[in-house]
């Protein structure tokens, strides 16, 4: 008996490609615009999923993927840690102003536009610029955070922004650290949000990656009073990074 052997081997072809957007502002495609509050519909969890865990992460995932965020940088990581800590401060009734989030990613190199600011209601990312990190907390990248007096370096979590007030550097904004043992010390730090002409495209045209604070989250000089103006008074700032030794400690992500 004759048997005849075919072998058939199947090379998968993987397509990769970038693209950085020029716009601002990035309306949502897939989720319509509409209040914050927690939709069943949006990632909704298989009967054998029904932890309270796994639907914010859906519901994360799914606006994350709608508003194109990866297009732009933002670590889904990132999006994941601050839609749960945003969700707990809102249930916490500890916002005035639910409609923005604001999210400094830190894993990214400071010379990428690495600070998000999006509207929630309406679905948009309204804000994508750069941001500072503590001079001590490392070069181009952040790798060292503390919550300790003169440390000169960036405290990471969730805060709370407060009221704007002119100071040394122009129109600034207090933010209020939440997390104890992590940033409860921004107050006595005198940690806030403040314009620099040390961040920014101008600066990095002249030097490798743009310039340090002393662990204020500045941003460039000319985007300062309209990143203040949309995020004051009440709403989520979340500083991000992948370290285990936050992600690991902190109380709002693994209350």
């Amino acid at each position: 008996m004759y048997v005849g052997i075919l072998l058939l081997i199947l090379s998968p072809v993987l397509i990769s490609g970038t693209s950085r957007p020029t716009v601002v502002v990035q309306p949502a495609s897939t989720i319509a615009a509409g209040p914050v509050s927690p939709d069943p519909a949006i990632g909704a969890a298989p009967a054998s999923y029904g932890s309270k865990s796994y639907k914010l992460v859906a519901e994360a995932d799914a606006l994350y993927d709608s508003l194109k965020l990866r297009r732009v940088g933002l670590s889904k990581k990132a999006f994941e840690l601050a839609w749960k800590g945003y969700q707990y401060m809102r249930n916490k009734h500890l916002l005035r102003n639910t409609e923005v989030l604001s999210i400094c990613d830190f894993s990214q190199s400071s010379r990428r536009k690495r600070l998000y600011i999006i509207d929630l209601e309406s679905r948009k990312l309204l804000i994508n610029t750069h941001v500072a990190h503590g001079r001590n907390s490392g070069g181009e990248y952040a790798k060292s955070f503390s919550n300790n007096m003169e440390s000169h370096k960036s405290s990471l979590g969730f805060y709370l922004t407060k009221d704007s007030y002119w100071g040394g550097h122009g129109l600034a904004l207090e933010i209020e650290g939440l997390e104890r043992g992590i940033n409860d010390k921004a107050n006595e730090r005198k940690i806030v949000v403040h314009g620099s002409d040390y961040v920014g495209d101008r600066f990095l045209r002249g030097n490798p990656f743009n310039g340090r604070s002393f662990g204020c989250p500045a941003v460039p000089s000319k985007v300062n009073v309209q990143v203040i103006n949309v995020i004051k008074n009440g709403s989520c700032f979340f500083i991000y990074h992948p370290t285990k030794n936050y992600t690991s400690k902190s109380k709002i992500l693994n209350g």
